[in-house]
């Protein structure tokens, strides 16, 4: 619920308070105003963050159709090894450095070979796409992300993220997540307020079909929000994991009670009482033994690692292969085993399994917001919540307009109610905000804007003399 649910004499005259809703009614007018400044302030963003939302849940298709001729190949009853389609990949880009190689997870796909290139943007790498069948190259992207974009959903999801505009444009979307959580959950308080003190008995999730004008839109806005509001909460708490500032203190926070995401160590020294050879594999400089991609492969199988995977190769002298499940879609795999080179052994191990809960919740809320943990019926779930929210920040700057003073935002309700609230309830609030402001700071910097907002507006209003 994203903006104006504010309070007019047409719309919802104010009422005595009960006594036992005392604290809500002195409570409530604070509510308002900042539902009805973030709605009008921060509604932009939301609506920008929405449909570029609703852009990205189509982009996977978007992809499939744009570089199905790099993605699938003829199916075949042979195939390739799979050193021979590495080098196929090395033959068609010799100035890129092989970082990760990702076999045909079922017939009808390619194999992706992941190199490192000069001059390409951060986090990007060349792919080089593969028939298995024949290891003939049909293809080479650049590839973005662990995800695998490919340039247009690539360009998709910097659209949705940054708007375009490198880092900084991470800000957009950083305010838009850290607003939407209290905009909807005002929404919600605001929304069940106003159908208790109706006097009738009216559906939450369903509009008023005897209202007509102002209030017929206002129980429009509140029973889609109440239907999108799990969503929308979902979203925000996802979107902040990975946003710019209030991320790195969620990562900060979740070290601290050890709940970060755990790696698996590539380096052989660690492992050296695993393997009877290590010391003669470092005694061969520049000429490291290597039982090759094809046996590392074989050896996975064998340890019950399923596809799809995907193989990182040594990057250095004394460290080792890893073959990681990269399963998004629910059942979630994402097992982890190392090999030694020279040997096939395993020497280290990682399962999804042993993850801390906390890592796990992580994995999967992120996997879920990209719209890959339920596949195509987590796409349609995430259009759908983009284009409730639209469809509240519509609603609600018609709401807005229709009551709009000649100049001015408008007046969302009498100044000062906050003089009737306890004590006990102002130092928790203010607390609240300012740890809620600490972690999460582009919020807790507009906090202070809009508060700042309020106080001039209410000045220039004030009575003269």
């Amino acid at each position: 619920m994203t903006s104006t649910t504010d309070v007019h004499p047409a719309v919802d005259p104010p009422r005595p308070p009960r006594r036992r809703h005392a604290t809500w009614a002195a409570l409530r007018p604070l509510v308002v105003r900042l539902h009805f400044y973030a709605g009008i302030l921060v509604a932009p963003f939301l609506l920008v963050a929405a449909a570029t939302g609703l852009l990205y849940a189509a982009s996977f298709q978007i992809e499939n159709v744009v570089y199905r001729h790099e993605l699938t190949a003829p199916v075949s009853q042979t195939t390739v090894p799979l050193s021979e389609q590495v080098a196929a990949a090395r033959q068609a880009l010799p100035e890129g450095k092989v970082t990760a190689v990702r076999p045909a997870a079922e017939p009808g796909l390619t194999t992706r070979v992941l190199l490192d290139v000069p001059n390409l943007p951060e986090s990007t790498q060349m792919a080089v796409f593969v028939d298995p069948g024949t290891g003939q190259v049909r293809g080479t992207l650049e590839s973005y992300g662990g995800s695998g974009a490919l340039p247009v959903r690539a360009w998709i999801s910097d659209l949705h993220r940054r708007l375009q505009l490198g880092e900084p444009g991470r800000i957009y979307s950083e305010l838009a997540a850290s607003w939407l959580w209290v905009v909807a959950l005002g929404g919600l308080a605001l929304w069940l307020s106003r159908r208790r003190r109706n006097g009738r008995r009216l559906g939450l999730f369903t509009p008023d079909r005897a209202a007509t004008g102002l209030r017929r839109t206002l129980s429009w806005h509140g029973s889609v929000g109440l239907w999108a509001l799990l969503g929308l909460l979902f979203l925000s708490a996802t979107g902040l994991t990975w946003s710019k500032y209030a991320g790195a203190n969620i990562d900060e926070l979740r070290t601290a009670f050890g709940w970060a995401t755990p790696s698996i160590s590539t380096d052989l020294g660690e492992h050296a009482g695993h393997t009877g050879h290590a010391a003669a594999s470092g005694g061969q400089a520049g000429n490291t033994p290597d039982v090759g991609i094809d046996k590392i492969t074989q050896a996975a199988a064998s340890w019950r690692l399923s596809g799809p995977l995907e193989i990182v190769p040594p990057g250095e002298p004394g460290a080792a292969y890893v073959v990681k499940e990269i399963r998004k879609t629910a059942p979630t795999r994402l097992d982890q085993l190392a090999f030694d080179p020279a040997s096939g052994q395993v020497v280290g191990e990682l399962r999804f399994a042993d993850y801390p809960l906390a890592a796990k919740l992580t994995e999967w809320g992120i996997d879920a917001h990209m719209g890959l943990l339920f596949g195509l019926a987590n796409q349609i779930v995430l259009a759908a919540i983009a284009a409730g929210l639209i469809t509240l920040i519509v609603l609600g700057y018609r709401m807005w307009w229709r009551r709009r003073p000649t100049r001015g935002f408008g007046r969302p309700y009498p100044r000062g109610g906050w003089r009737g609230l306890h004590w006990g309830l102002v130092a928790p609030l203010a607390l609240l905000a300012v740890v809620v402001g600490y972690y999460l700071p582009l919020m807790g910097i507009s906090l202070a804007a809009f508060l700042a907002i309020d106080v001039l507006l209410g000045l220039r209003t004030r009575p003269a003399g």
